[in-house]
């Protein structure tokens, strides 16, 4: 396998104009869209298929199949819902890639489309970003403009209408039910599965949902060959992505290369460390909500089932990257507060155990933990893993097992003050037996 960079999506970012659709034009821009409408549907499925594409959002199911779970078309509407609620913390790929490259997402969308047999297709962005979403709603315009989108595409007879829509700024948006009911005008909460989006997804008709960057991966797919694409990478984890390196490296930025390169050969392309007389103390291999890995780790393969085996997820390739001179408990500390704050509060685990997980995280990293607080917290997470109504729940509890995992010793030395201190017995906190007897009486 390459380890080399492959630049496929990031391949005109340093363009003066890349986001432009005369730029994309220029670098094979909408020849795959052409393509696409002289085939079979049902084959375009079955390309992506074939090809491996898995969900870059961090579940990573496969795509194709994805698409494949819709049901027979029965002459209703059936729809495309882009997920671009970047939300995670050190996650950032997606609105690069909009920012820089937008017609790539927006040709996959009309493929893709195409290949379901949706006529109205949703981009959901994270409402923060108003210069993204500016630059979206430029792009589409571009794209109705040349024909691309719109009635009668490119004289196909296929009709596709594009919605830019910016939600308000929540992370619980970026599970795919709760996406959906905040795209329907409702409270953003994840939905009771089943049914299943593929079924009654918006408005409850069935609805593929997909990440950015595995929509933006289909032309260059259609234009090069499904077999192409699997070339790259593993046996199971085919073809590139864009990793996100972030923290203490000296070039931190994103790095598209196939699944199965290393941190180490990352952290060399990037420079090395930023400080090189200090070393890597741990990393997230995927974002703030998959279990941290240490320097131990710098040699696995970046792909999902190499990591998977190591302890953690791949997830969506947000490597931040901490030396020695970062305290792990404050840095996880930091995590908590923002799922704590994220939690959506329609389930009991995630919206008292994310409090609590924050409540006894900043005591510790103030020297004030009990020693009982390290397996209290351990305890808490036990009881949110696998028991919250989505993934926000569990994804909160990865930071913390695997940082106690690896660094008890940090926690402890947070952990000096006795029980009785923080917790005094409840009668020196009230009344004396004499008070109580005056109060009574």
């Amino acid at each position: 396998m390459s380890t080399q960079l492959t630049p496929i999506l990031t391949k005109f970012w340093d363009d003066p104009q890349s986001w432009t659709l005369e730029t994309y034009e220029r670098n094979e821009g909408y020849q795959a869209l052409r393509t696409a409408l002289t085939m079979d549907p049902a084959d375009l499925v079955q390309m992506t298929k074939d090809s491996g594409l898995r969900g870059r959002g961090g579940a990573g199911f496969p795509t194709g199949m994805k698409w494949g779970f819709l049901p027979p078309p029965d002459g209703g509407p059936r729809y495309l819902v882009v997920n671009a609620d970047e939300s995670e913390p050190g996650t950032c790929k997606d609105i690069p890639l909009m920012m820089a490259a937008p017609q790539f997402l927006i040709e996959g969308v009309a493929i893709t489309s195409f290949a379901i047999g949706c006529n109205h297709a949703f981009i959901y962005l994270r409402g923060e970003v108003v210069h993204v979403y500016r630059r979206l709603l430029r792009a589409v315009e571009e794209a109705y403009a040349a024909g691309y989108l719109g009635k009668d595409i490119l004289g196909s007879g296929f009709d596709l209408d594009v919605t830019v829509h910016a939600g308000a700024g929540a992370y619980i948006c970026g599970e795919e039910t709760a996406l959906l009911d905040s795209l329907e005008g409702r409270r953003g909460q994840p939905r009771l599965k089943p049914p299943f989006p593929a079924v009654a997804g918006l408005y409850a008709r069935p609805t593929v949902v997909n990440n950015v960057e595995s929509i933006a991966s289909v032309p260059p797919i259609l234009l090069h060959g499904a077999e192409w694409f699997s070339d790259m990478g593993t046996e199971k984890s085919q073809g590139f992505g864009i990793f996100s390196l972030s923290g203490h490296v000296k070039n931190p930025g994103q790095y598209e290369a196939p699944l199965g390169i290393t941190l180490r050969e990352l952290i060399d392309m990037a420079g090395g460390m930023r400080d090189p007389s200090k070393k890597l103390k741990f990393w997230t291999p995927g974002g703030s909500s998959t279990p941290i890995f240490t320097d131990e780790h710098l040699d696995v393969p970046l792909d999902f089932e190499s990591v998977a085996a190591a302890g953690s997820m791949l997830g969506t390739r947000a490597l931040q990257i901490f030396d020695e001179t970062v305290s792990v408990v404050r840095a996880v500390s930091r995590w908590i507060d923002f799922y704590r704050h994220e939690s959506c509060g329609k389930c009991t685990p995630c919206r008292e155990g994310t409090w609590w997980l924050a409540q006894i995280l900043e005591r510790i990293e103030h020297g004030q933990g009990t020693p009982e607080d390290i397996d209290k917290l351990v305890d808490i997470c036990d009881n949110i893993l696998g028991r919250s109504f989505c993934a926000l729940g569990d994804g909160a509890t990865s930071p913390v097992t695997s940082a106690v995992q690896y660094f008890r010793e940090e926690f402890e030395a947070g952990c000096h003050t006795p029980a009785a201190e923080l917790f005094p017995p409840a009668a020196s906190v009230l009344f004396s037996q004499n008070d109580t007897a005056k109060v009574t009486a």
